[in-house]
């Protein structure tokens, strides 16, 4: 049954973990695609491998990890191997299903920035976080999905800095750099869901979520954006998912604060 009381966080968490499926192996990342990834793994994928950059290959975290380094996910993993091992093995030897990413920054072409906000590198505005392992998954993985706040502060007609490979300058462009896998194949965010057209591989909205209306996502959106022709609505979450999710962010701040749920 539907639960009508939630907020677009959660909304979108829950949209981006319906996506993973039994058996798939995630690599993921710190943030909104671990919840996500975690809640999938809680409720309708109990099979899906989550990966994580600091080498454990199954993990089941009772909490959100605060970093790649928590020991929460080494605890439960089902196995824990070196990090050239992780990347060399897995990701570049073509056994990563999704590389599943947040940013800070997306363009039309869903390249990523996670380095600096600002046109000067030496003196930006703001420091962000940084690449880690994401330029690996994002031009290895199979296929990569990114979740984001959806704003003109983050979706920009141009990256102030190109951290992570998307569709560079869309068409076969990706292809022609070298990167391998398929690129980023859904953006998931507080509105609806994006795709990449399959000529241009310019993002296009092809579901929002209830109660967001297409206006919202254009003028939340800092280019020309494309619609689908026909545009689907997201399923509002359910009692269940919304109970789970909120119980693992309840145990999460219990354990962490809320840093882990940032």
């Amino acid at each position: 049954m539907a639960d009508a009381n939630y907020t677009s966080t959660e909304i979108m968490t829950i949209e981006a973990a319906r996506r993973l499926k039994n058996g798939t192996v995630c690599f993921v990342g710190i943030g909104m695609p671990s919840a996500a990834a975690n809640l999938a793994r809680l409720t309708h994928a109990p099979e899906v491998v989550l990966i994580y950059e600091s080498g454990t290959i199954g993990a089941k975290p009772r909490v959100l990890p605060l970093s790649i380094g928590d020991g929460e996910l080494a605890e439960y993993a089902d196995t824990v191997v070196s990090v050239p091992e992780i990347f060399r093995y897995w990701l570049q030897g073509g056994r990563v299903d999704v590389g599943f990413l947040g940013a800070a920054q997306v363009d039309r072409f869903g390249n990523i920035n996670t380095t600096v906000v600002g046109n000067d590198y030496a003196k930006p505005k703001v420091r962000l976080p940084g690449a880690g392992g994401a330029p690996e998954i994002a031009s290895n993985a199979k296929e990569t999905w990114i979740i984001i706040k959806q704003s003109k502060r983050t979706f920009v007609p141009k990256l102030d800095f190109l951290t992570s490979v998307g569709h560079l300058d869309g068409g076969d462009s990706r292809a022609r750099s070298g990167a391998r896998g398929a690129g980023p194949t859904a953006v998931i965010t507080d509105l609806g869901v994006l795709a990449p057209d399959p000529v241009s591989r310019e993002l296009t909205l092809v579901a929002i979520h209830p109660g967001i209306t297409v206006e919202q996502a254009v003028a939340s959106t800092g280019w020309d954006l494309k619609v689908a022709a026909t545009l689907a609505r997201t399923a509002p979450p359910t009692a269940s998912e919304l109970e789970t999710l909120r119980d693992l962010h309840a145990r999460t701040a219990k354990a962490h604060g809320t840093l882990a749920m940032e």
